[in-house]
């Protein structure tokens, strides 16, 4: 695998995402992801997962400057691909915890809002949903997603200003559920998963399950009418134009 790495301790998974400096969520990342959640679904000596970035970065979202020079066809395969990754990691039965030890925008929130439980490092760093500001129309099923955890109204004022959040403000409004030191994270984080690893494994992710029944449904049902309507707004020259500044300004760093 390219884009993350895998280690295996005592039965705990812990995957580190791991391409390039901010670890931007391209087709090749959101695959490896995809298929090493499914492989570990079926794997009987993996009990948990921990999601993990690396310093400063958990992941900054979606590639920006790969997906602006998709053609038409491998915007739609792109956007279906992430759309089919969010439905794995949320019917995902075993425990899964995030430890965000840094920013965590747009696509890299929606990986942490799929988890059972989400540590974010103290520090300047950010989380949320700023797919609105930036053009592109968030999905029903991601909006589900994250009202799950901050309740309707909050997701509703958030999505709708593409509202970014300190580690204090998530903690607060329940995005994220611990804050501690970058240093401790790992530690927290395992502490955590496996209090939920020693409960009776069939208990625990059946009661998951059923929890999830609603987003489960909601990310697993077909998308593509949702999906046209995002497709038509990502070509529209208004947000090709706010997709080019933002890619400028990232390539100026």
């Amino acid at each position: 695998m390219n884009t993350i790495r895998v280690t295996i301790k005592d039965h705990l998974s812990i995957i580190t995402l791991d391409r390039g400096k901010s670890n931007a969520l391209n087709r090749e990342m959101i695959t490896e992801l995809n298929d090493i959640l499914i492989n570990i679904a079926g794997d009987p000596n993996i009990a948990g997962v921990i999601i993990t970035g690396k310093e400063h970065f958990f992941s900054a979202g979606l590639d920006l400057i790969e997906l602006y020079n998709y053609s038409e066809e491998e915007a739609e395969s792109f956007w279906h691909l992430f759309l089919n990754f969010t439905a794995t990691i949320t019917a995902f039965k075993k425990p899964l915890i995030a430890a965000i030890n840094g920013h965590s925008p747009a696509g890299g929130c929606v990986i942490a809002l799929a988890c059972d439980y989400r540590i974010m490092a103290e520090g300047k760093y950010i989380i949320g949903l700023n797919e609105v500001p930036v053009g592109i129309i968030v999905p029903n099923s991601i909006f589900k997603l994250y009202s799950f955890w901050i309740g309707q109204a909050n997701a509703t004022r958030s999505l709708l200003e593409g509202k970014l959040f300190t580690p204090g403000e998530a903690l607060q409004v329940g995005l994220a559920d611990e804050i501690v030191n970058p240093a401790s994270i790992l530690t927290a984080a395992e502490r955590k998963i496996r209090k939920y690893m020693a409960m009776e494994r069939n208990t625990w992710e059946q009661s998951k399950l059923n929890i999830r029944k609603d987003l489960i449904t909601a990310t697993s049902a077909d998308q593509s009418e949702a999906l046209q309507v995002m497709l038509k707004q990502w070509w529209a020259p208004a947000t090709r134009s706010i997709l080019k500044t933002i890619i400028d300004n990232l390539q100026k760093k």
